[in-house]
């Protein structure tokens, strides 16, 4: 399975890519002796400059074409950005901004948001939450905020297991019925079929 971590932090080292890590980490332990989990990291902030030209030209540069390309093409997402001015930064923003319309839908996605304080854990519920459902991915039950204070507290470890569970039994579902769909539907070459045929059969092809 493929997840792709959406990281919008700005410094480095980054607590906002630190979350998205641990939270990548809790997902694989969620699927132990299944599949392998490939994670790839998208970090925004490198990608600033070419999301700020695609938004003037119209054309996405190769870096950010790739990182769209990865996101399309994920089985799951973890998306998670620092808190500005109450509510998700203008980078994380802009990032979804020139995805494709379609790019999300059906994907299921955890969302996550770092802060200073406690105070602005909403943000998952009144920015993330409806912007992920506005965008038709299939955003977990469980979003994670970490505040500074929480770094090391017993609550944020059972928070991120929880919703690292909750991705990874959405992400096997969806892997499953993709499986499912192309057993289903396999395109068999001509020449495999004309070998499997009878001469009496070959004959009246």
């Amino acid at each position: 399975m493929r997840l792709v971590v959406v990281s919008a932090g700005l410094s480095v080292p980054s607590s906002t890519r630190l979350l998205g890590d641990r939270l990548a980490a809790a997902v694989g332990r969620a699927t132990p002796g299944e599949t392998d989990v490939e994670v790839e990291v998208v970090e925004l902030r490198d990608l600033a400059v070419e999301i700020a030209h695609n938004f003037t030209n119209g054309f996405a540069g190769t870096a950010l074409s790739a990182a769209q390309e990865a996101v399309t093409a994920a089985d799951g997402l973890i998306v998670v950005t620092p808190v500005f001015s109450a509510s998700y930064s203008g980078l994380f923003k802009s990032f979804f901004d020139v995805l494709d319309k379609d790019a999300l839908a059906g994907k299921p996605v955890l969302i996550a948001a770092t802060g200073g304080t406690a105070r602005h854990s909403l943000v998952l519920e009144h920015a993330l939450r409806p912007l992920f459902a506005y965008l038709r991915a299939v955003v977990v039950p469980t979003g994670v905020y970490a505040a500074s204070e929480d770094w090391g507290a017993e609550g944020l470890d059972g928070r991120i297991e929880r919703a690292a569970g909750e991705l990874a039994g959405l992400m096997r579902g969806l892997s499953a019925t993709k499986r499912q769909v192309r057993d289903e539907f396999e395109v068999v070459p001509f020449a495999q079929q004309l070998a499997a045929l009878s001469p009496a059969e070959r004959a009246g092809v």
